[in-house]
């Protein structure tokens, strides 16, 4: 048992392990283990990392262990066999070790896990076609995550979510031919990412946006006899990017 020292507070308290009392006490001769370094009795997440990772034939027997920190790294080192037939741990950092090793498709368990970072863990690693569970959750860095990878037909099913990163993440990634489905979003960085990469019938409507960068941007790529009303543009740099255009134009230079 480990030997606390008297009068320690909770913050600096310092714990002795006993190696003759250890269960693996055989391995400290074999120099599988090493008090202080590579410990499995010890209150450090490091010690026991170490200690599984030279002997991870023990992993599985401490799946169920009452510290909760044990258990989530014994997960790293079981086999997955063992996982599949764990119960739901009642710890989320346990939980999200388990859904990271998991094969892909016996993640659906935790597609409701009240924990916000292990649904974001299974939005990282379900199959991109999988994703639709997820694109309703009520967390919007899970949404944000599922944005990221879900496949690009299927991306306009996110055009209005409620917040703006995910607007963005979906402005990155549309097809140019669907970004005409943001380009009166409400936010002022949504428009611009669409603007930047607008076809230039999308961008010609974005030319009297109240945002000047997004002036800006739809001032690039709209066709040319479009930017003329920008001449005289309130911001100066809008009215650069026109004049540039233009006098490309004159020389030959623009398309």
């Amino acid at each position: 048992m480990p030997e606390h020292h008297p009068g320690a507070s909770p913050l600096t308290e310092v714990v002795r392990i006993d190696c003759k009392t250890c269960l693996h006490r055989e391995l400290l001769a074999e120099g599988k283990c090493e008090p202080g370094e590579v410990c499995l009795s010890a209150q450090s997440g490091r010690q026991i990392d170490r200690f599984f990772r030279r002997n991870p034939q023990f992993a599985q027997n401490y799946l169920t262990d009452s510290f909760w920190e044990r258990r989530a790294i014994a997960v790293r080192y079981a086999p997955v066999e063992a996982l599949q037939t764990m119960p739901r741990d009642k710890d989320e950092v346990v939980r999200r070790a388990v859904v990271s090793r998991l094969p892909n498709d016996e993640l659906g368990d935790y597609l409701r896990d009240p924990d916000r970072e292990v649904r974001m863990t299974v939005a990282n690693r379900l199959d991109p076609e999988g994703l639709t569970d997820l694109l309703g959750d009520v967390d919007y860095l899970v949404r944000l995550q599922v944005a990221k990878r879900l496949p690009h037909g299927q991306l306009r099913r996110m055009a209005d979510d409620e917040d703006r990163e995910v607007r963005k993440e979906v402005a990155r990634r549309l097809p140019t031919f669907a970004l005409r489905l943001l380009t009166k979003d409400e936010d002022a960085e949504v428009r611009r990412i669409v603007a930047s990469r607008a076809l230039s019938d999308d961008a010609e409507q974005m030319l009297q946006d109240e945002d000047w960068v997004v002036r800006l941007e739809a001032a690039r790529h709209a066709p040319l006899e479009a930017i003329t009303e920008l001449v005289d543009d309130a911001e100066p740099d809008v009215r650069a990017v026109v004049e540039h255009r233009l006098n490309d134009f004159l020389h030959g230079d623009d398309i």
